[in-house]
This record gives structure tokens, C-alpha cells and sequence, in this order.
């Protein structure tokens, strides 16, 4: 069994006071549960808040939003693997649909950028997803399938196992529209069937594959309960500590 997996992308939202507010609610509403992982994933400049105040918590994890594949140097305004590791970091978001569109990191720097992360023993978090466009065009396979060689490749087996994918349709992020349970169980079937072809069946059982797109407390309990749907990557409902708690309640099937 897979682990579900849930995590609050706070993208550039939450001061460091903001941060200490959500996570003293977040833990009143979910306890000690640890049925599924937990990650809050603030921006840089509350990471070493939140690392602080997670310092004693078991049962929620800290993630970063980004990070640059070169170690040091002259790289004003990136973050290294090794600074966010001094910061107790254990999962970094990569190749985020807004860093692909707006920033134009592209699969091979989506690469380079996994591969500093798993040498540095982070987590990455592998975001990949079309666009309306490419949907409506009949291409989700086409798009899917060429992010996962790209943005993973060279990759073995045994370091696969240490990656979470995050399935984000891009038509789907912040715009209240989400799949529907169906459409993005057909998309996580998809990326494991490609992972098994690429490295092999047993490899791609063992991967989990978020779904990210208005997850909201009224529809995760249908998402999560599809059989390939490992967990979500949580946008503007992981502002709100009560109704990220409420995600994490049902995927935990309560």
C-alpha cells in the first residue's frame, strides 16, 4: 500500500507570523494522526520559521517550493540543496507549472534540479501537467509522457522510489475548475503505466503520484479514492489551515 501523500503549496503567500497562526491550527484539527504524510511547503523566507515550529511535531514534514541545481556561486536570488537541508527541508517541489509557464524551466533544467535533490538525499516533488490546449488537442499522453522522460531521465530504479510526481493539469490550478475523479484517475494510470515501461512494473507501484488542481475539501475524498491518486498537491485550499486539515481528514478515509 502507498502511502497517501498531501501537501500545502503556500506558493508566495503566508509572512512567518502568518505560518505560526496556520500551523498552531492545523495541528488542534489533525492531532497526532499520521495515517497520511503531511508537508507544508512555505516560501523561502518562512522556511526557517516553520522548521522551528514543526522542530518537535512527528507527523508533518517540511518541504521547499524550489531550488537551483548548482551547489554554490554567483546565482543571485537562487537556493541551494544544501541551504535547504541546514534547514531541515525534506521535499523540494520541482518543475511547478508556474515555474515551467512563467519562468521557463524546462524539462532538461527540471532534470538537472531532480538530480541535485537526490544527491543532496531531498525528496523532490516532480510536477508535471497540460495545458487546456494540449487536452482539447488530444495530446495529454503526448505531454505527459514527454515530461516524465525528460524531466526524469537518466534516473535509476532505486532513486524513482525516492520521487513523489505531482499530476497538475495546468487548466486546473487556481481556476476553481478541477478533473473530474475519472479524468484524473486516467491520467495517474497513464503516468504509472509510462513508468513501468520506462523502468519496470514493479518500480512504478512503489512511485506516488499526487493529484494537484482546486483540491478542496468538498471533492478530496472522490479524488483520493481512485486507486492510482497517492495524495494532492494542495494550493489555494492549503491557506486555510481548517480546510487543509479537512483534505487530510478524507484522505485518511475519515
Amino acid at each position: 500500500m502507498r502511502k497517501k501523500i498531501i501537501a500545502a503549496n503556500w506558493k508566495m503567500n503566508m509572512t512567518c507570523g502568518e505560518a505560526a497562526g496556520f500551523i498552531e491550527t492545523l495541528l488542534r484539527e489533525i492531532g497526532q494522526d499520521d495515517k497520511v504524510d503531511v508537508v507544508l511547503i512555505p516560501p523561502f523566507t518562512a522556511i526557517a520559521k516553520v522548521s522551528e515550529l514543526l522542530s518537535n511535531v512527528q507527523n508533518v514534514k517540511l518541504g521547499a517550493q524550489n531550488m537551483y541545481f548548482e551547489k554554490s556561486g554567483a546565482f543571485t536570488g537562487e537556493i541551494s540543496a544544501a541551504m535547504l537541508r541546514e534547514l531541515f527541508v525534506r521535499y523540494v517541489v520541482l518543475g511547478h507549472s508556474e515555474r515551467r509557464t512563467i519562468f521557463g524551466e524546462s524539462d532538461e533544467v527540471v532534470n538537472r534540479k531532480t538530480r541535485a535533490a537526490l544527491d543532496s538525499t531531498l525528496k523532490p516533488i516532480v510536477c508535471i501537467g497540460e495545458t487546456l490546449a494540449e487536452r482539447d488537442g488530444g495530446k495529454v499522453e503526448e505531454v505527459l509522457g514527454r515530461q516524465i522522460r525528460g524531466s526524469l531521465a537518466g534516473l535509476s530504479a532505486k532513486e524513482l522510489t525516492e520521487i513523489v510526481l505531482a499530476y497538475e493539469p495546468v487548466w486546473a490550478i487556481g481556476t476553481g475548475r478541477t478533473a473530474t475523479p475519472a479524468q484524473a484517475q486516467d491520467a495517474h494510470a497513464f503516468i504509472r503505466k509510462t513508468l513501468a515501461q520506462v523502468w519496470d512494473a514493479p518500480t512504478a507501484e512503489k512511485i506516488r503520484i499526487q493529484y494537484g488542481g482546486s483540491v478542496k475539501p468538498e471533492n478530496a475524498a472522490s479524488l483520493m479514492g481512485q486507486p492510482d491518486i497517492d495524495g494532492a498537491l494542495v494550493g489555494g485550499a492549503a491557506l486555510d489551515p481548517r480546510a487543509f486539515a479537512q483534505i487530510i481528514k478524507h484522505s485518511a478515509g475519515q
